[in-house]
């Protein structure tokens, strides 16, 4: 299985970023809140980064992280859906 992270902007342009989440290479990339069997609780700490705890579990892990220019590579589809994105 192709698993990959990666920190992209939840509105698809250069705002806020936070961790999206690829678990087959033919899938694209979804909000890290998609995957409830992935991710962990963020950090209580004001401005902290959205998936900054799942992004350290996932790395010890094996998961490989993508540098964000690279994410929409090849017709890469990266889904945006702000109902995915819990706001805490």
């Amino acid at each position: 299985m192709n698993r990959q992270m990666c920190w992209l902007s939840k509105s698809g342009n250069d705002g806020e970023k936070i961790l999206y989440l690829q678990v087959e290479a033919n899938k694209g990339w979804r909000p890290y809140t998609a995957y409830p069997q992935f991710a962990v609780p963020d950090y209580q700490i004001p401005g902290g980064s959205k998936g900054w705890a799942t992004y350290q579990k996932l790395l010890k892990a094996g998961w490989t992280l993508v540098p964000s220019a690279r994410a929409n590579e090849f017709g890469t589809q990266v889904e945006y859906s702000e109902s995915m994105v819990q706001n805490q």
